[in-house]
């Protein structure tokens, strides 16, 4: 029972973690990088439709990204949503593809940037202790219930602690390292 508890609170924290992980790595550093552009939908014969599922993306130069819609028709509309999404790049297309150089960062945007990292790493903890909240009032309905004693509750709780403290450690480390990248000129 304490296990299946822990298991499920284990397993939501594992996914907060790599949630936080991906909304970091969606981030624009000075590099060109194609999860960028992860949260980008296109408007496909009327359905938004992710990018990365009607292109490839080719990293020809470090600030430099090649996108090559699968169907030529889609190419207006990608470009169209590019220049619409937040990333702050500007496209250009020559017809066959759409090349996004992305511009220098200046300190003030970087700083920007570093508090977005903040508030997202601030919202996977928010996540992290939620799950835990959960899983506590789970185990304290068992020892309510008379399910499991109260030492093994207490020991089941701090087992839980350990869980919680682990994946608030593993979202600041990810956070630090996003930090550190964005910071290096």
């Amino acid at each position: 029972m304490i296990d299946e508890i822990h298991n499920e609170a284990k397993t939501g924290m594992d996914k907060a973690v790599a949630h936080a992980a991906d909304e970091f790595a969606a981030i624009r550093t000075g590099r060109a990088n194609p999860s960028l552009f992860a949260n980008v939908t296109v408007e496909y014969y009327g359905a938004p439709t992710p990018l990365n599922q009607l292109a490839s993306f080719q990293n020809p130069e470090a600030r430099t990204l090649l996108i090559t819609p699968y169907d030529r028709s889609a190419l207006g509309e990608i470009e169209k949503a590019l220049r619409n999404s937040d990333v702050g790049a500007n496209p250009a297309n020559d017809g066959n593809v759409i090349r996004v150089v992305m511009p220098e960062l200046t300190e003030e945007r970087r700083r920007d940037y570093v508090k977005i990292v903040h508030s997202k790493a601030e919202d996977g903890r928010i996540s992290v202790r939620s799950i835990r909240r959960t899983a506590k009032e789970a185990i304290e309905k068992l020892v309510k219930d008379g399910e499991i004693g109260e030492d093994e509750g207490k020991r089941a709780e701090k087992e839980l602690d350990a869980l919680t403290k682990k994946a608030s450690e593993q979202i600041d480390t990810a956070a630090k390292n996003k930090e550190a990248e964005l910071l290096k000129v």
